[in-house]
């Protein structure tokens, strides 16, 4: 398996900062979370970096092993599926994370807050989950 060592740890390494802060984000109370604009700020833009990151260290797998190029976003995912790294269901939830991500940089003024705070308290380990296979392919 071809990657950049360098270029892997930088981009896990913004992952875990996102995640600690989206799970800090995640313990405030959610009539709390839905009044503060910053707190909802902050996680959105959290969002945008773990799932993008993600999205990085999938393309980079991508293209240093020759893989299909991907047609999304959310495509990048089913590839990884297909060439092993990922199970169908994971694959499912991060094409759905890659089109939230996409809602919250191209559609933002229509991102339900309750839904921000829903996924921030139930699919947040999806990403985690998601590094610590992508990490255990590059093993093999």
């Amino acid at each position: 398996m071809k990657y950049d060592a360098d270029r892997v740890a930088k981009l896990s390494s913004e992952i875990y900062k996102a995640l600690d802060d989206l799970v800090e984000i995640s313990g405030i109370p959610k009539a709390d979370f839905l009044q503060k604009r910053h707190i909802i700020a902050g996680a959105k833009y959290y969002f945008i970096v773990a799932i993008e990151a993600s999205i990085d260290l999938s393309n980079h797998l991508i293209s240093q092993n020759n893989f299909p190029i991907p047609e999304s976003y959310a495509d990048s995912f089913r590839i990884l599926k297909d060439e092993g790294a990922l199970s169908q269901e994971l694959t499912l939830k991060l094409m759905d994370m890659a089109r939230f991500r996409n809602r919250l940089v191209h559609i933002y003024w229509d991102v339900d807050d309750e839904m921000i705070y829903e996924i921030l308290n139930q699919d947040i380990n999806d990403i985690r989950t998601f590094l610590k296979a992508y990490l255990e392919f590059l093993k093999k």
